[in-house]
Order: structure tokens, then C-alpha cells, then sequence
């Protein structure tokens, strides 16, 4: 009962802002993701135009010459058993797993930096839901007779047709691609506050991988990629933008007080 007292006091001495604090961002991370992922489920599932956007993403990279899909999924599937469910286990965990070890580490390491990562994850994924609601858009996946291959239900255990991931996620939600958003805004802010070269490294690449990951298993376009760093950008921007104009503010409220 000791041991277990002192480990409880430890822990409360680390928080970096007090028990209230770290129950208050869990609260907010949590409620966030349990809202969005029913807001998610229960968003617009036209089939009709999910399939209609899904052709329309198709043509224009026809159109382009830039159709890549299915020559990136050829080279996974020729790489074998390793590559594939390297890819499947990326996809499944570089979202919640990835994102919510890192906002741990940044709360209890950076705390100071905390807040603007949050902000910008929030404000991204929010975003993106609107974009979901707008533009229900079907998956590459659903088009095999294109020669895409579902690799996360064709190797993995878990796929979208599993117990709780089919009930909270919605099929047709691909534009714009939020693990590509939400990958960029991690590597970039996990760039900015590690030390070690390798750590580094392995950040700044980790966007890079999350696209081909979610190209390589079929669920994503590559302009579904691209809106979804260009989501990531512009929270990016607001959030920085947004904070520099309350400062800016806050300083003037306390001058006039001053004065």
C-alpha cells in the first residue's frame, strides 16, 4: 500500500500543471475523438455519390497522368508478407496510438509546446470532418475490378468490416486523407522538439511513410495525400496565426491597463 502511495505521489508531483490540468486535456482529447468518431460514422454514406466522387478522383488523375494508385500497391504486394503488414499495423496505428503517445510525451516533456499541437490536431481534424460530411468520397479499395487490392482485410485480422471499427468509422471518408494531415503536423512538430539526430530523423520521415502507407493499402487517392497536407498546413497556419493575434491583443489589454 506504501509503494503504491509513493508511486501515486510521484506521478501527481510530474504533472506539469497539476492533476486538474492533465484530467482536463485527457477529458477534452477523449470526449473529441469519442464525438468524432460517432460524428464520423453517422456523416453523409450516399453510396451513390461516394462512388460518384471516388470516379471523379479517378478521372482527374487519369486525366493528370498521374494515376499511381495501383503501381504503388503492386510494388507493396511485391515486396511480401513483411512489407504489407508493416504498412497494415502503420495505418491501423499512426492516428490514435501514434498520436496520443506523442501528446503524452509533449504534455509531460514540452508542455510548453502542448497546447499549439493540440490546437492544430483539433482544429485539422475538424476540418476534415466537414470535409467528409461534404464530399463522402469511396476509397480505392472499392474499386478491384481497377486492380486495387484491400490489404487490411485481405492479411490483417483488423479491418473496416471489424466489431467496433465498422460501427465508429465511416467508409467513405478519404477527402481528405487525415492520417496524411495529422502525420505531417506530428513529424513536423516532434521534429521541431526532440534532440537526438535519430529522433529527428525518424520524425521527419515519419509524413513521408504515413502516405505511402495509406496509398499502399489501398485507402487512400494521392490527392487525398495532398489535401490532406494542405489541411495540415493551413491549421498549422491558423492555429499560429490565431495565437499571435491574441497575444498581440493580450499585450495590448495589459499596456492599456498599465497606462
Amino acid at each position: 500500500m506504501e509503494a503504491v502511495r509513493s508511486s501515486r505521489e510521484r506521478f501527481l508531483r510530474s504533472l506539469p500543471r497539476g492533476p486538474g490540468d492533465f484530467a482536463l486535456q485527457l477529458a477534452i482529447w477523449l470526449g473529441f475523438g469519442l464525438l468524432y468518431q460517432v460524428a464520423r460514422g453517422v456523416a453523409d454514406r450516399d453510396t451513390a455519390e461516394a462512388f460518384a466522387n471516388g470516379q471523379l478522383i479517378i478521372d482527374a488523375e487519369r486525366a493528370l497522368r498521374t494515376f499511381i494508385e495501383t503501381d504503388v500497391q503492386r510494388l507493396v504486394l511485391s515486396g511480401g508478407d513483411v512489407l504489407v503488414q508493416a504498412l497494415n499495423w502503420t495505418y491501423w496505428n499512426s492516428q490514435f496510438t501514434a498520436i496520443g503517445l506523442a501528446l503524452l510525451w509533449v504534455y509531460f516533456r514540452r508542455n510548453d509546446s502542448f497546447l499549439r499541437l493540440r490546437n492544430t490536431l483539433l482544429l485539422a481534424n475538424t476540418i476534415g470532418l466537414i470535409g467528409f460530411i461534404a464530399m463522402p468520397t469511396a476509397p480505392p479499395r472499392f474499386y478491384p475490378e481497377l486492380g486495387f487490392v484491400d490489404t487490411l482485410a485481405g492479411v490483417s485480422g483488423l479491418n473496416h468490416g471489424s466489431g467496433l471499427v465498422q460501427l465508429a468509422s465511416n467508409q467513405f471518408a478519404a477527402m481528405p486523407s487525415l492520417h496524411s494531415a495529422d502525420a505531417l503536423i506530428l513529424g513536423i512538430a516532434m521534429f521541431t522538439l526532440v534532440r537526438t539526430p535519430l529522433a529527428k530523423t525518424l520524425w521527419l520521415l515519419w509524413p513521408a511513410w504515413v502516405w505511402f502507407t495509406v496509398i499502399g493499402t489501398g485507402n487512400h487517392y494521392w490527392l487525398d495525400v495532398a489535401a490532406g497536407v494542405a489541411l495540415a498546413l493551413l491549421s498549422i497556419w491558423l492555429v499560429v496565426f490565431l495565437e499571435r493575434r491574441l497575444g498581440s491583443h493580450t499585450e495590448r489589454l495589459r499596456g492599456a491597463t498599465v497606462g
